[in-house]
């Protein structure tokens, strides 16, 4: 399965998903008292990324965050999936039982 590419507004650098998840096992990794913190996260998104791609990375993921911190970004409605309804189904159907 193909990844759809992330731009962050300004960057060059193309964030799929995989280098975002990438980014973000980097950002757990290292926390805010390691030294050379943002040069290690560029190291380990790898490719040509500078730290200055990954600072604005960073500042764009607490800005989206903030967003949905402060309930400015409306949750998705997602449908059940067939699991739930299969699952749902099985319920009902041993409740008659």
């Amino acid at each position: 399965m193909a990844s759809k590419p992330v731009s962050s507004a300004g960057s060059d650098l193309t964030w799929t998903a995989e280098k975002n998840k990438v980014f973000e096992n980097a950002l757990a990794m290292y926390d805010e008292g390691t030294p050379d913190r943002w040069q290690r996260i560029a190291n380990a998104v790898g490719g040509k990324t500078s730290v200055e791609e990954v600072k604005e990375h960073y500042e764009i993921l607490q800005h989206d965050i903030n967003l949905i911190e402060s309930d400015k970004v409306p949750l998705p409605r997602y449908k059940p999936s067939e699991d739930k309804l299969s699952n749902q189904q099985m319920s009902l159907r041993h409740s008659n039982l």
